[in-house]
Parts: structure tokens; sequence; C-alpha cells
């Protein structure tokens, strides 16, 4: 069994650990927290928008920055262009939204 001062290195050394991942930052000066932030968003968002039934299939492309979620790709008509904004929108940590879907010919 461990002593308490092997317990207490240990803790100090996880939160050392965790505080210097979130002190890092990246060649654009965001931390790691903030890119995990944006990974999360993405993720949201596109499983958003594959769950919706009009949405659903469609190759739409989401790249978050700063929760600034930017759509690409390609969508049948402008309903769906706009329902996809719409669910991007809805969802928690979007500040803003760019629409860069086309509408197929």
């Amino acid at each position: 069994m461990k002593s308490p001062i092997d317990r207490l290195v240990l803790i100090w050394l996880l939160a050392l650990l965790v505080f210097s991942l979130f002190a890092c930052t990246t060649p654009a000066g965001r931390s790691a927290g903030q890119v995990v932030d944006d990974a999360t968003i993405t993720t949201k968002v596109k499983a958003s928008l594959f769950d919706d039934p009009t949405l659903s299939g469609f190759s739409i492309g989401v790249e978050t920055f700063q929760g600034e979620v930017t759509l690409t790709g390609a969508v049948d008509t402008w309903q769906e262009k706009r329902r996809a904004a719409s669910v991007a929108k809805s969802t928690r940590g979007v500040r803003k939204v760019n629409n860069l879907l086309k509408i197929k010919e």
C-alpha cells in the first residue's frame, strides 16, 4: 500500500500535468482547452446534422474555430441549406455560423 506522501506526490504531479496541458498554446495562440472546446462543438454539430431527418446522409463538412462554425459541402435545396445553419446555430457553444453550403444543380 502506498504511503500518504506517495499519494500526495501523485496528486501533485497529476495536477501539474493538467495545469500544463491547459497552459500550452498552439501556434495560433490558443490553449489546449480552447482546441478541445472547438472539437467538441464540431462533433456535436456533425451529430445533430446527421440526426436531422432532412439532412441525414448529406455530406456537410463542419469546422470550428473559437466557437465560429463553418459549414461546407453541398445540399439539394435552399431549405436544406437554411436548416443546416439552423441546426448548427442551435448547438451549445456556437457563437456564429458561416454557411458556405452550395446548392446542387
